[in-house]
């Protein structure tokens, strides 16, 4: 029996012949057949008298790479540098620092467009949401940090330092569709951020989705619902009105109120009016019951067709009671315009639970490590980080199967992104033959071979 971990061998420095990102070359080749950095290129005016060494279009696909592979500064850019056969001549982390701050807030507004039209085409490959109703989840984050030197930031509601930004992704996909950079301590239950990152969503959309969706609208012009769910945060008057203007529907979860405990109240003893709470899997929630309580409530303050849904479950050691004091259950509940059985409602609602997933994504993928000391070069910074997410969802939609379909930011890296490959060269021709017996070869080999066919 062998206690040692490793073969004894000798180690030498090579120039090359081999690569550790066969992965990262495949999402950069599936970023180049979408036309991704022609269409950020376009979006990006030139700052001198002629044109940048390095296409501002390639530097920013480039950084999503370094973003996707773990990266989390400008300087993570030298590891593709290192393999300059693979990554076409990959900028230095200086022209990625100066790269950032040459885009002002009109020129990230106009990446977004970009994106928005990439974006299209990928939905029009494979539309996540059929014809069904495209729901939109709204959540804010805490990113802490150490630093005091960096603009925009500020103390925390929990006690910490740094930004809050706000978010709007698409359920079906988990896209991040919509982010805008806030100080730390701004509201959580602010109208106006809530309304510009769902209007930024709506404006991420294929055009025939958001259409009859912005603000003013005729809501016949409107062809395909959307509906957006929020947490407490989001149960304001002028947000849910905001949603009403835009011919959105919303998903609310409720805060606590006297009007709430007195329709808890009525229901106690009532055991006719609750059904049983179902799973997202369909299977029954032991213990778990959902009740309409819009009869119940008054709503004369929402607007007309908002209805009160609310769950109760038995209540567990240690669980906070909400909504309504009690010492067997514990109270959730929601608002909402949505046709549909209270139970239905509860699953969708409570999938808004996704959101926290999305945002895990973004944290392992640059969202906790902002760079720059300037406030407009974070906001693009976060711009990129949405892309460079949003960009990997897109590929794991188009080009794999199976687990790696849905797998987490940490399970690519080891099994894809990073995976080693050898370089040949025949006939003037660059070859990369990933190793064989490496777990995700056939995967890269089938996503390359999806790449190839699309068009």
């Amino acid at each position: 029996m062998k206690a040692t971990s490793t073969l004894a061998a000798r180690i030498e420095a090579t120039d090359g012949g081999v690569t550790g990102h066969a992965g990262l070359w495949t999402l950069g080749r599936f970023a180049d057949r979408l036309g991704l950095g022609p269409a950020l290129s376009k979006r990006v005016p030139w700052t001198g008298e002629r044109a940048p060494a390095h296409d501002r279009g390639k530097v920013l696909v480039h950084q999503m790479l370094v973003l996707a592979g773990g990266g989390e500064t400008c300087a993570d850019i030298e590891h593709l540098r290192a393999v300059g056969d693979l990554f076409a001549d990959a900028a230095s982390d200086t022209t990625v620092w100066r790269t950032f701050h040459e885009l002002a807030p009109d020129t990230v507004a106009g990446l977004w467009q970009a994106m928005a039209d990439r974006r299209g085409e990928v939905w029009r490959r494979a539309d996540p949401t059929g014809d069904g109703p495209v729901v939109l989840d709204i959540d804010a984050t805490l990113v802490t940090i150490h630093s005091e030197n960096k603009e925009g930031t500020a103390p925390t509601y929990k006690g910490g330092f740094g930004f809050h930004p706000m978010f709007c992704f698409a359920d079906a996909t988990g896209e991040a569709l919509g982010a805008v950079l806030r100080p730390g301590n701004a509201a959580a239950n602010s109208i106006a951020d809530h309304l510009a990152v769902l209007d930024q969503a709506i404006s991420q959309l294929p055009v025939d989705i958001a259409r009859g969706h912005r603000r003013g609208d005729a809501a016949g012009v409107a062809r395909r619902a959307i509906v957006v769910r929020a947490d407490s945060a989001g149960c304001t008057g002028g947000f849910v009105d905001g949603c009403r203007a835009r011919n959105v529907g919303f998903m609310v979860i409720a805060r606590k109120h006297s009007e709430i405990h007195a329709a808890i109240s009525r229901t106690l003893g009532d055991d006719e009016r609750w059904a049983p709470a179902l799973t997202q899997s369909g299977e029954r929630r032991p213990g778990a019951a959902v009740a309409e309580m819009t009869d119940l409530a008054e709503l004369s303050g929402w607007p007309a067709g908002t209805r009160l849904i609310v769950r109760r479950e038995p209540l567990h050691p240690g669980a906070q009671q909400t909504l309504f004091a009690s010492a067997a259950y514990r109270y959730w509940g929601f608002y909402t315009d949505q046709p549909g059985t209270p139970v239905e409602l509860d699953q969708t609602m409570r999938a808004h639970a996704h959101v926290e997933d999305h945002i895990a994504r973004l944290k392992d993928s640059g969202l906790e490590r902002f760079p720059f000391s300037d406030l407009d070069a974070n906001r693009a910074w976060l711009a990129v980080v949405c892309f460079a997410a949003d960009l990997v969802r897109w590929f794991q939609r188009l080009c794999l199967t199976g687990e790696l379909a849905a797998a987490n930011p940490k399970r690519l890296r080891w099994q894809l992104w990073h995976a080693p490959a050898r370089l040949v060269r025949r006939a003037r021709q660059l070859i990369v033959r990933p190793l064989a017996h490496w777990p995700s070869t056939p995967d890269l080999l089938a996503a390359h071979e999806r790449i190839t066919a699309l068009c």
